[in-house]
């Protein structure tokens, strides 16, 4: 097989976009758009990839980390000189190379492996990914003879009003011979109003070469985008949720309403789960099978387990079992853990928290920094007071126990194995096993007392 190398353009600032933030680094669904890039090249199996940095050089590799080589553009001189950056990684290599956009993150895999397929049976030189545009204004145009065969790409400003006719349009995605693109890029002038070395200028230098010159088009024109301000970057977004939604709903899950439901590019989704309206799951999360989730979620970097519901609530960054409920409108912060069967019901906040299989805090409390074992039952209004203003502590509830409502427990505590916990307490020493803690004022009635001050 043919060694395949991939080079990912990725070195312009984007001033259209208006941001401090490098363009390429834009999330589209939760995810860089460059990443969207190099994990589709990744998909293809590429031997090498070459990422072109220059503005937020530091940043991009930071986000890509290893899986990419770097080449600095240090002055961004054109498409054609961004290429060329390459040369000491993949100049001397024999193979087909892949030249690609990092600010075109919704070109598939499957596109890619089209692309390089027919590069390889039509035995080109250098392949133009195209595709029908119904509106090309501003595209370069591929012009084509009687037979089919690519004659030459015309840029809009220089062609004639019936090449403008002409739909089919270069993408700016292109496959190479490593060994004739690294040639024709030391040929290529700059002798623009720019002053720039373009990379379509190879395809003219190829060409007057004799060499073949082919162009394989895709039928979805929406990959082709290339996202240079804000306007776009919203179109992109809609057009990868919607592809994201169709492939997990033909995995088995139900969304009921896509267009209102928001689901990351590196979620998982087990079969038979529902999202429900409103619902947003962002980063790496992982939803187990028969879950309900929503209306109006939130959940971002957690692992759900099966047949779990979480209604109308937010979980950020922790782990919740199996046949667990959260919600209506609780918040269960990061790195928590819920086992399996446990509820936590409306208004409940849980912090940094492990709670043991079947437990229950059903409404009203703060579990914060706490160790909560089996079977425990936390009542209305309980508050872990964690924190004395200067250092969090830890509050640790054993197996079966029970805690009243209104109960303050004021850590660093431990209630012990099957103790209760009077209602209304506010609890400042540990509590043995199997014991009755009351920690409250004694009531005191004053007979006559509303009388006497005419309130009554």
């Amino acid at each position: 097989m043919t060694n395949t190398y991939a080079i990912v353009l990725a070195a312009g600032q984007g001033t259209r976009m208006k941001s401090d933030l490098y363009k390429v680094l834009h999330p589209v669904c939760g995810k860089p758009m460059v990443e969207h890039v190099v994990d589709h090249i990744l998909g293809i199996g590429a031997d090498k990839i070459v990422t072109i940095v220059g503005h937020g050089a530091e940043m991009v590799e930071e986000t890509l980390g290893a899986k990419s080589d770097y080449a600095l553009q240090a002055e961004q001189l054109g498409t054609a000189h961004a290429v060329q950056q390459a040369e000491d990684r993949l100049g001397e290599l024999e193979g087909i190379t892949l030249v690609v956009c990092g600010d075109t993150p919704l070109i598939k895999s499957e596109t890619m492996k089209a692309l390089i397929a027919h590069h390889s049976d039509t035995k080109a030189k250098a392949t133009i990914l195209t595709a029908h545009a119904d509106d090309p204004t501003g595209y370069g145009r591929i012009i084509r003879d009687e037979d089919g065969n690519v004659l030459r790409n015309v840029e809009h400003k220089d062609a004639s009003p019936q090449e403008r006719e002409v739909t089919e349009i270069n993408t700016g995605t292109y496959c190479f011979d490593n060994r004739a693109l690294f040639d024709a890029l030391k040929k290529v002038k700059n002798e623009n109003a720019q002053g720039e070395y373009y990379l379509p200028d190879v395809i003219g230098i190829l060409k007057a070469e004799q060499a073949l010159i082919s162009a394989y088009v895709t039928d979805d024109f929406s990959e082709t985008i290339g996202i240079n301000d804000r306007v776009i970057l919203s179109e992109a977004e809609k057009v990868m949720r919607q592809r994201i939604a169709e492939t997990h709903m033909r995995n088995g899950v139900t969304i009921i309403d896509p267009a209102s439901t928001y689901i990351s590019a590196d979620a998982k989704i087990g079969r038979d789960a529902v999202l429900q309206p409103g619902t947003m799951i962002e980063g790496q999360t992982i939803i187990g099978e028969k879950c309900i989730i929503g209306p109006n979620s939130h959940i971002a970097n957690s692992e759900i387990g099966n047949h779990t519901t979480i209604h109308s609530s937010v979980v950020r960054d922790s782990l919740i079992g199996s046949g667990t409920t959260v919600g209506p409108f609780a918040h269960i912060r990061p790195d928590s853990k819920l086992s399996d069967n446990v509820k936590i019901g409306n208004f409940v906040e849980v912090k940094k928290s492990r709670l043991g299989e079947g437990s229950k805090v059903s409404h009203l409390s703060y579990i914060g920094d706490a160790e909560v074992g089996t079977h425990v039952n936390i009542g209305c209004g309980t508050i872990t007071v964690n924190y004395d203003g200067k250092n969090k502590h830890t509050t640790t509830i054993e197996d079966d126990v029970f805690v009243g409502c209104n109960s303050n427990l004021v850590a660093p505590v431990k209630i012990g194995k099957g103790a209760y916990v009077a209602a209304g307490s506010t609890i400042t020493k540990d509590v043995p096993e199997s014991s009755l803690a009351i920690g409250r004022a004694r009531q005191e009635n004053k007979e006559g007392y509303a009388t006497k001050l005419n309130l009554n």
